[in-house]
């Protein structure tokens, strides 16, 4: 039976690497990637960093090229299946022909896999076609939240109250569901407005390019929406996410 690992490598900093993740590499005979193309080189370019730096085997590199993904489809479900339908496709190539019987597959994920990503699903749907068998195990890691936590010093959680993890689509259409929120990925700063609301907002986590502001919405929240245009505007890309926690009304 083949063998995949889908190991998260944290936020950014290679010191995120669980020792868990460590051995995962060392025992691994191929790495897939997907490129996602020029741009976004770096990410690639940081993986394969962490395969030289912690692999103990001869090991192969099998690399597929990212389907491209309609970001202005008005139906945001559906562009994100076919997405993901036609990233699967490449991925079961990938570990039909390039993986052999008894041999050990390996895709590093950011962050933590069964936070947010898409890598579960696609490794589920390639089983659901029956093509091609195989058995799949899960390294934790770190996620880019525990990241943005632990670089603002506060907790995730408050006593007696929840914490929702959203997007920032979602924000944008509803609003904030509970006192706490988690937004992942926020396009087009979907924060403004939220004046009752103290913000902990991070990008780039865990790199030598990471950012971090926090502060009530309302001094912050422009600074926030220029600090990431301009940080997009240079790099071609970015991954923040932040924490939006309901001031006490003395504090409002």
């Amino acid at each position: 039976m083949k063998r995949l690992l889908v190991i998260g490598i944290g936020a950014g900093d290679p010191d995120h690497l669980t020792l868990q993740a460590v051995k995962a590499i060392a025992a691994t005979d191929v790495f897939f990637i997907v490129d996602k193309g020029e741009v976004k080189h770096e990410l690639i370019q940081l993986r394969l960093d962490l395969i030289a730096q912690h692999s103990r085997n001869p090991y192969r590199i099998a690399e597929a090229r990212d389907p491209e993904r309609d970001r202005a489809a008005p139906a945001y479900t559906a562009a994100v299946e076919d997405w993901r339908s036609r990233r699967s496709l490449a991925c079961e190539a990938l570990i039909r022909d390039e993986l052999g019987d008894g041999e050990t597959g390996a895709f590093l994920v950011w962050g933590d896999p069964a936070v947010y990503d898409s890598t579960l699903a696609i490794l589920d749907e390639i089983l659901r076609r029956g093509h091609v068998a195989f058995d799949v195990e899960v390294i934790p890691g770190i996620s880019s939240v525990a990241a943005l936590t632990a670089r603002h010093r506060i907790g995730l959680t408050q006593v007696g109250r929840p914490t929702h993890l959203t997007t920032g689509r979602r924000l944008a259409e509803q609003g904030p569901t509970a006192d706490d929120v988690v937004v992942m990925l926020d396009a087009h700063s979907s924060f403004i407005g939220l004046d009752d609301f103290h913000i902990y907002w991070g990008a780039y986590l865990g790199t030598p390019d990471e950012i971090l502001v926090s502060g009530p919405v309302r001094e912050v929240g422009e600074r926030i929406r220029r600090l990431r245009e301009e940080a997009r505007a240079r790099k071609g890309w970015i991954m923040d996410t932040y924490l939006l926690r309901r001031m006490p009304p003395r504090d409002r």
